[in-house]
């Protein structure tokens, strides 16, 4: 299950990319129309926007928007920045790998294969889904 932190991202990234132009838009307008708790929302925008994926403008007339177009951020991108791995088993995790500690041998593990397929099929969908995709 996605974290509230997860869930409000990609709500507040689909917000963004929703914008006909790449107008800033303030964090209380965000946080109104997507029914985002604005602390939280700060902190997830600042987060995004250390590693690339938004532009803020300050003063008058500023706010966040994208740093890329919708179709250039990828949902896996997004959730492995806001959530972590995407396996659900870090024995078959890609980026985050780490052996259990309970299982002996990985190779005759079933759970392990399974978890693979699982993987693999979720990140089919969402390495091949963009943010264009939650417009």
């Amino acid at each position: 299950m996605l974290s509230k932190k997860t869930k409000y991202g990609l709500k507040a990234m689909a917000h963004l990319a929703r914008q006909e132009t790449n107008k800033p838009v303030l964090i209380g307008q965000i946080s109104e129309i997507e029914v985002i708790p604005k602390k939280f929302l700060e902190a997830i925008l600042l987060d995004l926007k250390k590693l690339g994926f938004v532009n803020s403008k300050q003063g008058k007339g500023g706010g966040y928007y994208l740093a890329k177009e919708p179709k250039d951020i990828s949902l896996a991108s997004l959730i492995r920045v806001l959530e972590g791995p995407i396996a659900l088993l870090p024995c078959v995790s890609k980026n985050y790998y780490e052996k259990c500690d309970d299982c002996p041998n990985e190779g005759v593990c079933s759970l392990n294969r399974v978890m693979i397929e699982l993987r693999d099929s979720t990140l089919e969908i969402l390495e091949n889904k963009s943010l264009e995709s939650l417009k």
